[in-house]
């Protein structure tokens, strides 16, 4: 059984990587009851908590249903972090993550997120004061290192250990790769495999398949996988991979009935969480990966881009479940 702390994550746990405008909770509802077994929340500025932006204190909402989840944070200033770390432990999640991989210019290049990865000594100070600050489980998340010149995992790996993470996700690409090329598990499995490592190594990168799932904890012995991308508007990924690991059988795909009721589910909680014009807006981006593989389905998907009402976008949902209803996905 891995365990995150004192906390029990299953045999070989598939967590939902933590994305930013995805993983919100009626996203993260999906993934749950598909299957995801540790859900993250995106990543949450510690400037905007100190400073009570509503953005930032909206995405530390979370459900009994959810748990058990990470409040993830990042940020540059050292006691911003502390002082954001305090306002997670009040939220009362089972984990506090930090983030250290964040690629995007306006993160890395103010020093927070993969920005960090160039300073080794201030990523292991931040840790140490976080660790010391809470009494929640610290686990981080982070990349190979800034570029191709400079992959440390190893020692970000030993220095996060010995100021008491209890656990590390580490994306297989470097800072400059952004999402780009293939990611590299190689570097996960050394980190995974050395005998100074004792908290639970999980690899993120690139798993898009139940078969690649079973072949990397295979080939790299890590403690489990972290899904991002591959579980955007296809939550079943989850089970999907549970299902295969466990019998070496494929599922079959989620019916045309199951991903329009998923939909469906995921609009009415985007809009209960978001309000109407921001959860019909938001959704836009999970449209094509619900549908994918129906063919013909643009004309359908240009109309739930469109729509501007929660009730507009139903009725089209509704439309295309009776236009697919006799048909085979292609």
């Amino acid at each position: 059984m891995v365990k995150i702390g004192n906390i029990e994550v299953g045999e070989f746990p598939l967590l939902l990587a933590p994305m930013e405008d995805v993983s919100d909770p009626p996203f993260r509802a999906a993934c749950k009851q598909n299957g995801a077994d540790v859900m993250y929340t995106e990543f949450i500025a510690a400037e905007g908590l100190i400073r009570d932006a509503h953005k930032s204190v909206q995405k530390l909402d979370i459900y009994d249903y959810e748990r058990p989840i990470g409040i993830q944070i990042f940020g540059a200033n050292i006691e911003s972090m502390r002082l954001a770390a305090d306002i997670v432990e009040r939220t009362q999640p089972e984990i506090l993550d930090i983030n250290y991989g964040c690629p995007v210019k306006k993160v890395a290049c103010k020093g927070a997120g993969a920005g960090i990865l160039q300073d080794l000594p201030k990523m292991q100070k931040m840790t140490e004061e976080i660790v010391k600050r809470v009494k929640l489980p610290v686990t981080v998340k982070t990349r190979l290192g800034w570029d191709d010149s400079s992959i440390k995992i190893m020692e970000v790996a030993k220095r996060l250990q010995d100021v008491g993470i209890k656990a590390l996700s580490i994306h297989g690409r470097t800072r400059k790769q952004m999402y780009k090329g293939e990611a590299n598990w190689e570097p996960i499995a050394e980190v995974k495999n050395n005998p100074d490592i004792h908290i639970p190594i999980f690899g993120n990168g690139d798993i898009d398949t139940p078969e690649k799932a079973l072949e990397y904890k295979n080939r790299y012995g890590i403690d489990g996988i972290m899904i991002g991308r591959a579980a955007i508007g296809y939550p079943w990924i989850f089970n999907e991979i549970k299902h295969y690991m466990a019998t070496g059988k494929k599922l079959a795909p989620p019916t045309l009935e199951q991903r329009v009721a998923v939909c469906h589910q995921h609009l009415v909680h985007s809009v209960e969480w978001k309000g109407e014009k921001q959860g019909v807006f938001e959704m836009r981006r999970h449209y094509t990966n619900y549908f994918r593989g129906f063919h013909g389905f643009k004309p359908f998907r240009t109309r739930l881009v469109e729509a501007g009402s929660p009730q507009e976008v139903i009725d089209i949902l509704g439309e295309v479940g009776v236009h697919y209803a006799n048909k085979t996905l292609v």
